[in-house]
């Protein structure tokens, strides 16, 4: 295994495949003018995997494929193939909002992924489309049953607060565990970028806390649960009578960085060594220029060493290079 300066072990490596999306959310990309990465420039599945073979020597073992949209790659199934075959690597997931996974989701599963994270940012036909703009919650629900059909689960569905838009709908999220054994989780807004995503982002905060009273003065008492692991962003507990679990990931209110174990690679092939920082190393020119595994590897090894202790939203200091779709989550 791997640590960084601060001995946290780094083993989870985040790989967006794709900074394009079909949807437009309020909170993470304009309707129009975002510079999106040529299709030259995106990392090929070979060129994932020899980053992955890399990641998986020094002791990564989980990766997770985002975007943009990952499942707007037509070639996404052979990049979960040849990704989850990496010797070492115990598992390849993927977070999406699901518009297009019922098409594609049997061929995933045969390829190697393990599960999916969808995002639902309300159960209210009009406020998912004021929020979530280009999908609807018919696209959500569908993506829902097509997880549960092919046996990805549990069901994870991850929910952005935007206040002025979904923060009233967390009762009703949360209120699905009561009765589907599925993980609800609610995320705060983080800034990113300079744009209108990043102006929003500074005025429509909806911290943890006032989530969970919201949630408690409908739905009762939530109890916090034991975490599985350290690491673990979301803190999870369950309400009176479950079957799922509630889970809130805090960056804003509740910085977790002391325990963060994840190092992003970009769609443009940048380790991006810290979401709210702008510090980054280009894999893709090595990659492009015939590097050898041992470079790559010492590539990876640099951007563990040089990955900052936590990000500084205290100081009003955050990524001002990249929006939200340009780095993954």
């Amino acid at each position: 295994m791997v640590q960084d300066r601060f001995n946290r072990t780094i083993d989870y490596l985040r790989i967006s495949v794709i900074d394009h999306c079909n949807l437009r959310c309020v909170y993470c990309m304009p309707l129009s003018g975002v510079p999106l990465t040529p299709s030259a420039d995106l990392l090929r599945p070979d060129e994932i995997e020899r980053v992955v073979r890399a990641a998986a020597a020094l002791g990564f073992r989980k990766i997770r494929l985002t975007g943009g949209e990952p499942t707007l790659r037509a070639d996404l199934a052979d990049i979960v193939r040849q990704t989850s075959a990496v010797p070492g690597i115990r598992e390849v997931s993927m977070t999406t909002n699901g518009v297009l996974l019922p098409r594609v989701i049997d061929e995933l599963k045969a390829a190697g992924l393990a599960r999916v994270n969808l995002h639902i940012d309300s159960l209210d036909p009009e406020r998912f489309s004021r929020t979530m703009r280009l999908g609807t919650l018919a696209d959500a629900w569908a993506s829902v049953a097509a997880v549960e059909r092919a046996g990805l689960t549990p069901v994870k569905i991850n929910a952005v607060v935007t206040r002025g838009f979904n923060d009233a709908d967390v009762v009703d999220l949360a209120a699905l565990t009561l009765e589907h054994d599925w993980h609800v989780r609610f995320i705060e807004l983080m800034p990113f970028g300079v744009g209108e995503c990043a102006q929003m982002a500074r005025t429509a905060l909806v911290t943890t806390a006032e989530s969970m009273t919201r949630i408690e003065a409908a739905l009762g008492r939530l109890e916090p649960l034991e975490k599985v692991t350290a690491s673990e962003e979301s803190v999870n507990y369950r309400l009176p009578g479950a079957r799922g679990v509630v889970g809130f990931i805090s960056p804003v209110s509740e910085p977790y960085c002391g325990d963060c174990n994840r190092m992003r690679l970009t769609a443009d092939g940048r380790l991006h060594l810290c979401l709210l920082h702008d510090d980054e190393i280009d894999l893709r020119q090595a990659l492009r220029s015939g590097a050898s595994q041992s470079v790559l590897e010492d590539l990876l090894r640099q951007a563990v060493e040089q990955k900052p202790v936590g990000h500084s939203l205290s100081r009003g200091i955050s990524t001002r290079q990249r929006d939200m779709v340009q780095i993954g989550g």
